[in-house]
């Protein structure tokens, strides 16, 4: 039903405003363009992943050892083995995080929204503290999925709290129920980590966020959740252009609003449960990344979320490459580097651009 008005609409305004086709074309021609530039960018930043670090490779280096494997030379070896499962995790964890976050912001209509509004972060840091505390398990494997697990369950229990009642799970209720549910897992976690030191000395190391586990973890099992997500999210983008007009306009148009929400929460859910399962809780990325696209692609989530999972994984690997060259010969982890620049980077966006 959205689909035909918005035709007729756009078929109406093309009869009365030739100039129209020829302005929307050029709009598009220049999106596109953009998007093969930010993904040339990309494939830079992923090729200085493969080769900064403590033991730099140089760029030809890297090409070789990707199209030409030499299983007797040691820079192949560091290149295929170390970085590149690294590098590969970075891009899934930038993509999943920047769509979770345009699609929290979409959702709630909030320019302060992020993955962590539903208590992921804080649902995957009680699974894995109660898992160490409770079970004196610290096996980097099991832990991402205690992670994974208790990242999808506290998400959907904010949205059970925020459905009680007339309306369903509103943008406002979902703020409230998710903020009530933050604190409250935050308050138990704390009472734990002050009861073991064993546990706050497994936990901490968890709580950075870092890609430098990236082997040690079943990234890959991760994949299917994020490739679901990613699915979601492309499904119901056009529903959220609607969306963004208002509830009664919306529906107007014939948007099914309680199962767009339901839809992009599973999303949101998947893609962020799955990042932090892999990488722990990285700040800013689903907050920032999002801002950085509409700047660019305006508020057509349908470019929006295009143009973000191609910004999130430059801005991780970015972070992630800035941090093992800042400190040599150790690396700072990316968690932290993300932190750092991601507030000052917060702050130019709210002052320079118009935060919608």
């Amino acid at each position: 039903m959205s689909s035909e008005i918005a035709n007729i609409d756009a078929a109406t305004e093309r009869r009365l405003n030739p100039a129209v086709p020829s302005a929307l074309a050029r709009r598009s021609a220049l999106r596109l363009a953009g998007l093969f530039a930010l993904l040339a960018v990309l494939a830079l930043a992923a090729i200085l992943s493969l080769a900064i670090g403590a033991r730099p490779v140089t760029p030809e280096t890297v090409i070789d050892a990707l199209l030409r494997f030499d299983p007797t030379n040691s820079d192949h070896l560091v290149v295929r083995d170390l970085r590149l499962p690294r590098t590969g995790i970075a891009i899934a964890v930038g993509v999943a995080l920047a769509i979770a976050g345009a699609l929290m912001q979409a959702l709630t209509r909030n320019p302060l929204a992020d993955p962590a509004l539903l208590g992921v972060n804080s649902g995957a840091a009680l699974a894995v503290v109660g898992t160490i505390f409770l079970l004196g398990i610290r096996t980097p494997g099991i832990l991402a999925w205690c992670a994974f697990i208790g990242a999808g369950g506290i998400a959907f229990l904010v949205h059970a709290f925020a459905s009680v009642g007339r309306g369903g799970a509103t943008p406002v209720r979902l703020a409230l129920a998710g903020a009530a549910v933050n604190a409250m897992l935050m308050g138990l976690i704390g009472a734990v980590l002050i009861l073991s030191q064993d546990t706050f000395d497994a936990y901490r190391f968890w709580m950075v966020g870092s890609l430098s586990a990236a082997n040690a973890v079943p990234a890959v099992d991760m994949l299917p959740f994020i490739a679901m997500g990613l699915v979601l999210a492309a499904l119901i983008g056009p529903a959220l252009n609607t969306i963004a007009l208002g509830d009664d306009a919306a529906r107007a148009l014939g948007t099914r609003i309680g199962l767009v929400r339901f839809g992009a929460l599973a999303a949101v859910t998947l893609l962020s449960g799955a990042a932090v399962a892999v990488a722990g809780p990285v700040s800013f990325v689903g907050l920032v990344v999002p801002h950085l696209a509409r700047a660019l692609t305006g508020a057509d989530q349908r470019w929006l979320m295009a143009y973000a999972a191609i910004i999130g994984p430059i801005v991780l690997l970015s972070a992630d490459v800035l941090g093992r060259v800042v400190l040599p010969p150790g690396e700072v982890q990316v968690g932290i580097i993300m932190a750092l620049a991601g507030g000052p980077l917060f702050i130019a966006i709210v002052r320079r651009m118009r935060m919608a």
